[in-house]
């Protein structure tokens, strides 16, 4: 996949929970360069989950054009939009949705169960050598073999950065990862995230409404602004 083009592109994108209900999204426009690392900003109940939903096929408009990568996710199938979204994005959740019967390397190595074109991108050191970088960035290497559910909030939240990251998805969805980390702790896990983005060329689309980290990112968008539904 050519890494140059641009990644993302909303037009007049509408959806709602409910077809006789007001759109809880109306956008316009939105769109996303190649690497760029996006602070999407919103207070609670202002739809950024939903927005991020919308992004990665899980949710489809009623209207609108989805346009992730090239293709037009809003007029694609639902198992398309399940492939899509397991070969070309990698998601962070803000509970981490770690599986609890899973140990540590097993969560990492997850999403290349789903996904052949992400084992595809595995480098010449092929999954252990990908796996073994990822949790010596990540400060977890010792955890491999241990159950998630006896890891801190800090290491659960590592484990979900490196699963997400696994097999070099074009595109990171974080939803507020960081809401549970003091300050310090937030921009350092940032950082680290953005560092380990960069070696691979990956772009950054990160919501939270804790405006206070979003002088780390290359670009900030309020989603009040953009978006002309639930008012």
């Amino acid at each position: 996949m050519d890494r140059t083009v641009q990644l993302i592109d909303l037009q007049n994108v509408e959806f709602s929970y409910k077809p006789d209900a007001a759109p809880v999204l109306s956008i316009l426009e939105f769109k996303v360069q190649t690497k760029e690392k996006i602070f999407l900003y919103g207070p609670s109940g202002s739809g950024k989950t939903t927005f991020l939903e919308v992004l990665a096929g899980v949710l489809s408009p009623q209207k609108g054009r989805v346009q992730i990568l090239g293709e037009d996710l809003s007029v694609a199938s639902a198992s398309r939009r399940d492939h899509f979204r397991a070969d070309h994005l990698g998601y962070i959740f803000q509970s981490f949705n770690l599986i609890p019967y899973l140990n540590v390397r097993e969560n990492i190595e997850l999403p290349l169960s789903f996904s052949k074109t992400r084992q595809s991108r595995l480098g010449a050191g092929g999954l252990e050598g990908e796996r073994q970088h990822l949790v010596q960035s990540l400060g977890i290497e010792e955890f491999l073999e241990r159950p998630v559910t006896e890891l801190s909030v800090g290491q659960q939240q590592r484990v979900a950065v490196a699963r997400a990251l696994m097999g070099s998805p074009e595109i990171i969805l974080a939803d507020e990862p960081t809401s549970a980390l003091d300050s310090d702790h937030r921009e350092k896990f940032l950082r680290l995230l953005f560092d380990l983005a960069d070696e691979k060329g990956i772009t950054v689309l990160f919501v939270s409404h804790d405006r206070s980290i979003q002088g780390l990112f290359s670009r900030s968008v309020s989603l009040e602004e953009i978006n002309r539904g639930g008012r």
